[in-house]
């Protein structure tokens, strides 16, 4: 994890039903790293997992990071480590912010689409729009009030008539979803962030009404695998030395690599952070990645060996 330092955690506050906020701040007090609207951070977790949490609160404060984490039970080890182990006082290393998903501030009224914890990187956004007295609207879906997180710190916010609460038990929130972006106008920016079934539901939704890829902005959790789908072997040539590593079904790009000493710097293992992007010099892709476009995927001269593959028996990576 590059430009790694070590911070605080100065309180940790159970926001929802299986959700805890986690606010941080630099051990000898003074400002952290500046951020913009969308940033996350990496998290080295107790458990020395590295994992990408969303910050959400206002860019404006640079005394603390304000992260929220879901106590998810199909977790691979990194957030149920946030909620066990780490308690006000902990100290954690953690990497300096890094936006993928930035806001465009003077794009007109902006429509932010919330589901579940993807409430954080909008409510970050959220923030920086109140601070600019801009115009927005934002929609936050979640199964039930219990669950959902912010609540109140939202109804207290100068935003707060910009925000509207969509609740699967109380409402038919799927339709809801619907109605939006049907009555939004399509040359307005959409930014969404939320499960997977909930953003295929968005983008599915935007693409029939005519709204063009670069209007619409995605912030994934995790990418999706190919259910189903075998994996089957290929070769990596790295075009500095010719060196070629066969590329088993069962393990990465980036795990041969690394297992062979090749220096190759991984964050989220999951395709979602683009840390790893590498340019490749031959061969097709399999693209199994959330961090690229669907145009930049077309391409074929990029990949994210952490988590992607090859279409052809072999691929030359610019390594």
């Amino acid at each position: 994890m590059a430009s790694e330092f070590e911070v605080k955690v100065l309180r940790k506050v159970v926001e929802a039903e299986g959700i805890a906020s986690f606010h941080l701040v630099s051990v000898d007090g003074a400002p952290l790293p500046a951020f913009s609207a969308g940033s996350h951070i990496d998290v080295r977790t107790p458990a020395s997992l590295v994992r990408q949490y969303s910050l959400c609160n206002s860019p404006e404060n640079c005394r603390e990071y304000q992260i929220a984490v879901l106590d998810d039970p199909a977790s691979r080890g990194g957030s149920a480590s946030m909620h066990r182990e780490v308690d006000e006082g902990s100290l954690l290393r953690i990497g300096v912010p890094r936006n993928h998903f930035p806001l465009m501030e003077n794009a007109g009224e902006p429509l932010l689409l919330a589901g579940g914890i993807g409430i954080t990187p909008l409510l970050c956004m959220a923030e920086r729009l109140g601070a600019l007295g801009a115009p927005f609207e934002m929609h936050y879906f979640a199964r039930s009030r219990a669950r959902a997180a912010f609540i109140e710190r939202i109804g207290r916010a100068p935003f707060a008539p910009f925000v509207a609460f969509h609740f699967d038990d109380e409402q038919a929130a799927q339709a809801d979803l619907a109605r939006i972006l049907e009555r939004a106008l399509p040359s307005r920016r959409l930014y969404a962030c939320g499960p997977a079934g909930f953003l295929e539901a968005v983008r599915t939704k935007a693409a029939d009404l005519g709204w063009s890829s670069d209007h619409v902005h995605f912030e994934y959790f995790s990418a999706q695998t190919d259910e189903g789908a075998p994996a089957s072997s290929f070769t990596v040539t790295l075009g500095s030395s010719g060196k070629v590593f066969e590329i088993p079904p069962d393990k990465s790009i980036a795990d041969v690599l690394i297992d062979n000493g090749i220096a190759i710097p991984v964050s989220c293992a999951q395709g979602v952070c683009g840390t790893c992007l590498t340019r490749v010099l031959a061969g097709v892709p399999n693209h199994r990645d959330l961090y690229l476009t669907d145009e930049e995927h077309a391409a074929n001269d990029q990949i994210t060996p952490c988590c992607s593959r090859a279409l052809s028996p072999s691929l030359t990576l610019d390594l």
